[in-house]
């Protein structure tokens, strides 16, 4: 979020212990469900409040607890899955080890790599950052970066990382090829089981260096941190980034739920009706 910020415009505000989220992208403000104790009165206000200001997607939800007890409290408001924002979530030593006949494929480009490539690994310091901004520098050459908005930010997202890594608490890998940086990740713990994939890059300079770098991500997380699972992050809904992610064969997804603005309004409206009051 804090990465992000020039693309997404975060706000935040603590209320009664619990903790609101809100955010403008593209000009329409959304809000994150809210953080903290259960408290009915406060999750109506925000649903209004998201309603009266923010788009037509204006509620979102990130748990499945959190929805349920949504549901629980406004049993008449629909929440709609939304695909493009699910989380990949990975076994770890699957990523590591790619079993199998389902990742053959995904092995011979590994090989394929290792042919015609020599490489090392290397994690992330403050040593190397000059390098990871020149080889950052290229990637965005080599992807248009100016030309696509989002890319844009994703550029200023990541350099943001890299100049507050240890105050983020980042780590990360960097595969090298002939004394240059040809592929990195960064990533961090989420929970005791889990680690979260925030950015992998990786230029044309040497075929499969992609997988390369999943994959000694994958081996480093496993061996050195004992993370059972890794999250991958959502695919947008971008049909080549879907089709690479699902062939990785994810163990299972972090759904996302979001609330449209019409059945807000009509949820708590049915709701004050059935109490006898008239109006929101």
């Amino acid at each position: 979020m804090i990465a992000w910020q020039g693309y997404s415009d975060y706000s935040y505000a603590y209320l009664e212990n619990t903790l609101l989220i809100s955010a403008v992208i593209n000009e329409k403000r959304l809000y994150h469900a809210p953080i903290g104790p259960r408290n009915p009165a406060l999750l109506r206000d925000l649903l209004r409040l998201s309603a009266e200001t923010g788009g037509d997607r204006p509620f979102y939800v990130f748990d499945r607890p959190t929805r349920d007890w949504i549901l629980h409290e406004l049993p008449g408001l629909a929440l709609h899955t939304d695909r493009d924002f699910f989380d990949y979530i990975y076994l770890t030593g699957d990523l590591a080890h790619l079993p199998g006949k389902r990742y053959l494929g995904m092995r011979k480009h590994i090989n394929k790599f290792n042919r015609n490539c020599s490489y090392e690994v290397e994690t992330i310091t403050s040593e190397n950052v000059p390098e990871i901004k020149e080889f950052l520098r290229k990637w965005c050459e080599w992807k248009h970066c100016e030309e696509n908005e989002v890319l844009a930010h994703e550029k200023t997202a990541v350099l943001f990382c890299v100049d507050h890594f240890a105050e983020l608490g980042l780590e990360g890998l960097l595969i090298w090829v002939d004394g240059k940086i040809s592929a990195l990740s960064i990533y961090e713990g989420m929970n005791d089981d889990m680690a979260l994939i925030h950015f992998e890059k990786g230029l044309p300079d040497c075929e499969g260096n992609y997988k390369v770098i999943n994959q000694e991500t994958a081996r480093y997380l496993e061996e050195y941190k004992g993370y059972a699972f890794i999250n991958r992050e959502s695919d947008l809904g971008v049909p080549g980034l879907r089709e690479a992610k699902l062939r990785y064969y994810p163990n299972h997804f972090a759904e996302v739920w979001y609330a449209e603005k019409k059945d807000i309004l009509r949820a708590l409206g049915e709701e004050k009706e059935h109490l006898g009051i008239k109006g929101l």
